[in-house]
């Protein structure tokens, strides 16, 4: 059995679901303005959903990021630093190992 094309599959699924997390965290900021600015009514049904699931998807990880920072009035940078750890640490380390591994098996 080879095993080279599974961590292939496995490894793209992973960058997929990253890059997905990626998505949910930028859509979780705008749904944010949206509601700060008074865009969005937070009494609706609809939105209230929304807006839940997506702070149920990324405070979890969030949460640690804001204990880390030092607090900056109103504005939230965790978001920010969460997306650049996906982008710029995450991915590629991601793909070292994916690199290592491949290299390992042939």
């Amino acid at each position: 059995m080879k095993v080279g094309p599974l961590i292939t599959i496995i490894f793209n699924l992973l960058a997929e679901l990253v890059q997905l997390y990626y998505y949910v965290v930028m859509l979780a900021c705008l749904f944010s303005f949206l509601l700060g600015f008074g865009i969005l009514d937070p009494r609706n049904q609809i939105v209230w959903n929304i807006s839940n699931f997506l702070f149920r998807m990324t405070e979890p990880v969030l949460r640690p990021i804001r204990n880390i920072l030092p607090n900056i009035g109103n504005i939230d940078l965790s978001p920010l630093v969460l997306l650049l750890l996906l982008q710029y640490v995450v991915m590629p380390v991601m793909g070292k190992i994916y690199g290592m591994l491949m290299v390992g098996i042939a």
